[in-house]
């Protein structure tokens, strides 16, 4: 059995996620409190650059990840019963709640594909560079 098949197992995969929600939780309290960013976005950009520099191996942390996606939609149950328990507020302010979700995913779903097409560009302009480098040796 080589390295490329030995599965890293789950405790240390939490220890990593861990590790790094605890050092973001510590970045995000560094902020003023008028600039609120929240630990766990600063952890995942502390887990792309893990992965982007090989520190963390994808395959260090892919089947907890793997898992946690999986439980997505179950960890938003709570918010949808809270949502529920408050229904007269719906009632009243229910049409200006659903226009302001629409276009407020319509937005971050925009958001998000336009800096995911940058992150992409960076990383091509990364490997050319890489590339390059790596021919001229």
């Amino acid at each position: 059995m080589d390295n490329k098949d030995k599965k890293t197992p789950l405790l240390v995969q939490m220890g990593i996620f861990a590790a790094i929600l605890f050092v973001s939780q510590i970045i995000s309290s560094l902020f003023p409190p008028t600039f609120v960013v929240p630990a766990p976005l600063i952890g995942m950009i502390i887990l792309y650059l893990l992965l982007l520099t090989h520190v963390v191996k994808l395959s260090q942390v892919e089947n907890l990840g793997d898992s946690l996606i999986g439980l997505i939609s179950f960890l938003f149950i709570p918010s949808g019963i809270q949502l529920a328990g408050s229904l007269k507020l719906i009632q009243n302010e229910g049409v200006k709640d659903v226009v302001v979700t629409v276009f407020a995913t319509i937005i971050l779903l925009v958001v998000i594909t336009y800096c995911g097409a940058f992150f992409i560009k960076i990383h091509r302009g990364l490997e050319k560079n890489m590339d390059k480098r790596g021919e001229q040796k």
